[in-house]
């Protein structure tokens, strides 16, 4: 089986990111952006072919950290944010991780900025 392209697992992650418990899309400086409780936990960038294609997510687990910069191209988040755990991730490297990986990394990311009360929510509580 092909591997998916990267429009196909921004496609999957934002899909995913949206269906968790108070996630919203929002676009500011014209950039996709998943936010819960009006804070974000995951940058999808411009979909529009101006930027290689990319996410950014919130990763305090230090394992899950360091594992995510050890992608191809992947680096700590610019203006700052990678002091505060913020990876940027490419999509279009040839080893990018995959689709389940960046879900799991997303998830990761919102539970790191969502209420306790969404958490639950989304443990089933």
């Amino acid at each position: 089986m092909a591997k998916a392209g990267p429009a196909a697992v921004r496609a999957r992650v934002r899909r995913f990111a949206l269906g968790l418990p108070g996630a919203v899309e929002e676009f500011p400086w014209g950039e996709s952006v998943i936010k819960v409780n009006k804070k974000v936990f995951v940058f999808l960038g411009i979909d529009d072919g101006s930027h290689p294609p990319g996410i950014t997510v919130k990763l305090k687990d230090l394992e899950a950290h360091a594992h995510a910069l050890t992608s191809p191209g992947a680096k700590p988040a610019g203006y700052g944010l990678g002091k505060s755990g913020w990876v940027q991730i490419p999509l279009a490297e040839k080893a990018a991780p995959a689709a389940e990986l960046l879900c799991d990394w997303t998830e990761e990311s919102y539970r790191v900025i969502a209420p306790k009360k969404l958490i639950a929510e989304l443990d089933g509580g």
